[in-house]
């Protein structure tokens, strides 16, 4: 704790002063977006310059950039290496965005970091992210990490962690997703994210599609960065999923190897980000002083979760009704679960859905399946959307089912109503998921 005008204040009260004095953009949207990177700068100028102490990886893309960052942060853990990880948003606990070799800060670092330089808050007025960017790189700097795997908060040309010169760069997927800020093309979206290439660094897309390919080439060939798509160097299929000590594992079968092996992280859209983790390694070995050999990839993957703590990616939650969670909240990652839920064996489908109000609700709606009971909800947060106009939206697309005032008493009704052979999934923002798991 520390003591401000005279007032002792706690771990919580020190989150509660940021949260009400710095606009937190997964909480409000828009409104606390910065178009430039003027703040992010003033801050390393009073932190003395942290993120130039350290080498990085820099993850950017709309879906797979968090379960490929935590990947990232295993494999060079397993490595032997002292790994830092920064993501965003948290699930349960603030702390979850800022880990070295899986243990996030301490409350007690928290609360120093604020109380050594709130005057400077007071006068650069920073985003909620851009400081928690600068307490990152103030921490991973004092702590000596070898390497830090960091992922991008929103688009890349003007995100806060745009100001490091890493030893790698990946893209993973491009998608529609805050189409306001980013724009409404594949190519304009793909155009933001390729703002973070600079010169001669190597980056890797984790998918060629027609829209993106010549952005990213174009960038590339500009910055005289090597570039890499993943298809081309390895592919990752999915041979099943299996449970084991009661979690769902992904099988899965490279290229290049006839052997089967297995990654914790389940959903098939995880092949993508395994291939991606693959070709990333032969890169950081060809280009950098990081060495990092098939084992411990094989090893890492296995462990993702222990090693990092990652949750709601196809996470199950119980097994007798099957409850899985998963944080896909746009057009792309909905289809993708869809995917999974499509492999998935049960007798009925609920679905217990709660998303956020500056999404395009009816893309995703008009995805869902209306052979399914629906327990529409609201997370608490204010960008959650109101449950009875949810309902409302849903109806038009044909879908059907009761409102709640939290994600947990939908789950809870949910759970009363089904047959053990039945499945629950949670989900359309990752707020909901995370007020369940």
């Amino acid at each position: 704790m520390y003591i401000c005008k005279h007032q002792i204040m706690t771990y919580k009260e020190t989150l509660d002063y940021l949260f009400a004095q710095l606009p937190m953009f997964h909480r409000i949207g828009a409104e606390a977006y910065k178009a430039n990177l003027d703040n992010t700068y003033a801050l390393m100028d009073v932190l003395k310059q942290p993120h130039s102490k350290f080498k990085t990886i820099h993850i950017a893309g709309t879906n797979g950039k968090g379960s490929t960052s935590h990947m990232m942060a295993a494999v060079l853990q397993e490595a032997g290496y002292k790994v830092g990880l920064y993501t965003s948003p948290h699930l349960k606990d603030f702390r979850e965005r800022i880990r070295i070799n899986g243990k996030m800060i301490s409350q007690q670092k928290v609360v120093d970091f604020v109380d050594k330089h709130k005057k400077h808050f007071d006068k650069i007025q920073p985003s909620f992210f851009e400081w928690t960017v600068g307490l990152a790189f103030d921490y991973f700097a004092e702590k000596k990490v070898d390497i830090a795997i960091i992922e991008v908060g929103l688009g890349g040309r003007l995100d806060s962690t745009n100001i490091i010169t890493p030893e790698l760069y990946i893209i993973t997927n491009i998608s529609f997703y805050h189409t306001n800020l980013l724009g409404n093309t594949l190519g304009a979206i793909a155009g933001e994210k390729a703002g973070i290439i600079k010169k001669d660094i190597p980056c890797l897309i984790s998918e060629r599609t027609f829209e993106t390919e010549e952005v990213f080439i174009d960038k590339a060939k500009k910055e005289f960065a090597p570039l890499f798509f993943t298809e081309d160097l390895i592919k990752v299929k999915v041979v099943k999923q299996i449970f084991k000590k009661g979690n769902l594992n992904l099988v899965y079968k490279v290229s290049s190897s006839k052997k089967e092996m297995l990654c914790d992280l389940p959903g098939t859209y995880q092949t993508k980000n395994i291939a991606t983790i693959y070709a990333a390694c032969a890169i950081l070995n060809s280009f950098s002083d990081f060495k990092i050999g098939l084992t411990d990839i094989e090893k890492a993957l296995t462990k993702v979760t222990e090693t990092t703590g990652l949750k709601g990616r196809w996470q199950v939650l119980n097994n007798k009704p099957l409850v899985i969670a998963d944080t896909g909240h746009n057009e792309a990652g909905i289809k993708e679960v869809l995917k999974n839920i499509k492999q998935t064996q049960y007798k009925n489908l609920h679905i217990v859905l709660g998303v956020v109000n500056d999404k395009d609700v009816n893309a995703m709606l008009s995805l869902l399946p209306k052979k399914a009971t629906y327990y529409f909800c609201k997370a608490s947060i204010p960008r959650a959307l109101d449950e009875k106009e949810l309902q409302l939206l849903a109806a038009k697309h044909k879908l059907k089912g009761a409102t709640y005032k939290t994600v947990k008493q939908a789950l809870a009704d949910a759970k009363k109503i089904t047959h053990k052979d039945d499945l629950i999934f949670v989900g359309g923002s990752t707020f909901t998921v995370a007020e369940v798991v």
